[in-house]
């Protein structure tokens, strides 16, 4: 299985703010060249500004049409307040003050239950289909869009359907967001014990367990570095993740590093990718220090 292909997996974190209009139209390049290691399904998770005490909750939904408003309708109704969904296809973002989190949890699952939350965050918008990486950027206008890091991620299936759900990446925290390139051999059994400490999963990819291990060791107070350091004694399995969060993103690889990656860092930024056809694109990469990530070593970037 360490010779397969398998999926791709890019990302962007901006050291100068100056390139932050242009976040978008580099990560959407930057996808567009993992398409044959990803062909079935792709997403992507853009950081962008944070309103100090408002909260997005990305949504997706096959009907969107009826959903969205339907949920908008539903939250203000049981809120009180107006409600600001900003619908990009298939997904929308609900904006609402933290303290209506509850609400909009509730509304969706006693209401509204065609409707998938794929993130919550201040920070964090996430958008992901099944089809072409290109198709599915193009789709949800990813090139617009602007921020401080980007993850991205082209699917090529192995452990679980082809569906929108199971595409990556996978949120099960605030602001947190993981891809992953590889498979675990003992996901079953850490769901099983995610489950009894109170983690829930929408899905049966293996990558959702490692995100939510990863929510679950930060809830126990460590930091993402030693939540990450502690993956590689839970973890059984091939794997190379990158993993989202407000303030910057992390990259590990397991002990055996057999998922092909490589780092880029300059001034102005930090990228990933899982070839350097990736990279290849990116201004001033003639010039930037590049490098293979050492096994079972975190990388982390951030504010």
């Amino acid at each position: 299985m360490g010779a397969l292909p398998m999926c791709g997996i890019v990302g962007l974190y901006l050291k100068d703010t100056k390139l932050e209009p242009q976040l978008g139209s580099l990560t959407s390049e930057m996808l567009a060249t993992m398409c044959e290691r990803g062909p079935d399904s792709a997403g992507f998770a853009v950081y962008g500004a944070a309103v100090e005490g408002e909260l997005k909750i990305t949504v997706q939904s096959a009907d969107p049409a009826a959903d969205f408003p339907a949920l908008a309708m539903a939250v203000e109704a049981e809120y009180g307040r107006p409600v600001r969904i900003d619908e990009r296809a298939t997904h929308a973002v609900v904006h609402v003050p933290a303290d209506a989190l509850g609400t909009v949890k509730n509304v969706v699952s006693q209401h509204c239950p065609t409707i998938r939350i794929m993130g919550i965050g201040e920070a964090i918008e996430i958008y992901k289909e099944v089809g072409l990486p290109t198709a599915v950027a193009s789709r949800f206008a990813l090139s617009e869009m602007s921020g401080t890091h980007a993850i991205g991620h082209t699917r090529m299936a192995t452990e679980s359907a082809v569906t929108t759900s199971g595409a990556h990446p996978f949120s099960t925290g605030l602001d947190q967001c993981l891809v992953h390139n590889g498979s675990l051999s003992n996901h079953h059994n850490l769901r099983r014990v995610l489950h009894r400490e109170g983690m829930s999963f929408q899905t049966d990819n293996d990558s959702e367990v490692a995100a939510g291990y990863l929510s679950w060791r930060m809830q126990q107070g460590l930091n993402l570095q030693q939540a990450l350091e502690k993956s590689l004694d839970d973890l059984d399995g091939f794997f190379t993740f990158v993993v989202g969060t407000k303030t910057g993103f992390a990259v590990l690889r397991d002990p055996i590093a057999c998922k092909p990656a490589v780092l880029a860092e300059t001034d102005s930024y930090v990228a990933f990718g899982s070839e350097y056809r990736a990279l290849a694109g990116l201004p001033g990469i003639e010039d930037a220090k590049v490098w293979e990530p050492e096994p079972a070593t975190v990388y982390f970037w951030g504010r």
